[in-house]
């Protein structure tokens, strides 16, 4: 049975770990860096610091100029563990992972180490922010490539690497991707509009990447397959700070199906409170 939602945030049994050197926070990753195979799991959740002589400094100014304290502990990112044809896509990866570590936001993510996973991951990680990867045994030695980034914990299959994801995580992201990507991003719209959970769900539509698929939902509403209230689930912007901030002020407007405490969620794998939690 897959974990349930409503579970601790510990994740350190079943994980995997491996010891590696770990950079200055803050230190991130152009698009065009070669990608270190850095790995560094945190005890508990980091957040970056502020020091140095420059910025003493600065004094007051250095606190006006630093960014609001985010609403969100962790984002799931859902990604292509390919890079895409461009590079604006691997910049997307980046400048999402430079916003998460900006907001002091740990990650969650499918746990390859390769294509607009590896980017994202890494770059959350040399920020100084912590990185949780969940992935199937099956997909190990295809999406990890040399050491693997942060933490890792291995499940079973994609069921409960989904139920995993979504029970860490207090919001969602999806950047471009195949299939698997739009299939994570549709469960988890699927499961707000059901009433399973009432996260924010961010689609970063690179370059009009998805434009195709948000007017598939614009068209699913004006036929009546979509109810407009469900249509205002998905939240998307063209860039990470402005899909951010989007989300940050995200508040559910929709009307679901049923009430969270009416499923029996355990065999979904995602929100029942184990006993004696």
């Amino acid at each position: 049975m897959p974990p349930s939602f409503e579970a601790a945030k510990d994740t350190r049994d079943n994980t995997a770990h491996k010891e590696g050197r770990r950079a200055k926070p803050g230190q991130l990753l152009s698009s065009t860096a070669r990608l270190l195979h850095v790995h560094d799991p945190f005890p508990s959740p980091i957040r970056r610091e502020r020091g140095g002589a420059a910025e003493e400094a600065m004094g007051d100014s250095a606190a006006t100029d630093a960014p609001p304290s985010s609403r969100f502990g962790r984002i799931c990112v859902f990604c292509g563990s390919n890079a895409g044809n461009r590079a604006v896509f691997g910049d997307a990866a980046l400048e999402l992972g430079q916003g998460l570590v900006s907001r002091g936001i740990e990650l969650v993510y499918g746990g390859g180490s390769i294509g607009l996973m590896g980017l994202i991951a890494q770059t959350v990680l040399d920020g100084g922010c912590r990185v949780l990867g969940v992935i199937p045994k099956a997909l190990m030695p295809l999406e990890i490539s040399g050491a693997s980034v942060g933490e890792v914990k291995v499940v079973s299959d994609m069921h409960e690497r989904k139920a995993e994801m979504a029970r860490q995580a207090d919001a969602f992201i999806a950047l471009p991707g195949g299939y698997g990507t739009m299939e994570e991003l549709l469960e988890m719209i699927t499961w707000s509009q059901l009433g399973i959970h009432d996260k924010p769900i961010g689609l970063l539509n690179v370059d009009g990447y998805y434009d195709s698929l948000l007017a598939l939902f614009d068209k699913g509403a004006a036929e009546g397959f979509i109810k407009s209230d469900c249509r205002q689930i998905i939240v998307s912007a063209p860039t990470a700070h402005e899909l951010l901030t989007k989300m940050e002020r995200y508040t559910r407007s929709h009307q679901e199906v049923a009430p969270r405490t009416s499923w029996e969620m355990s065999e979904l794998g995602y929100g029942k409170t184990p006993e004696g939690s």
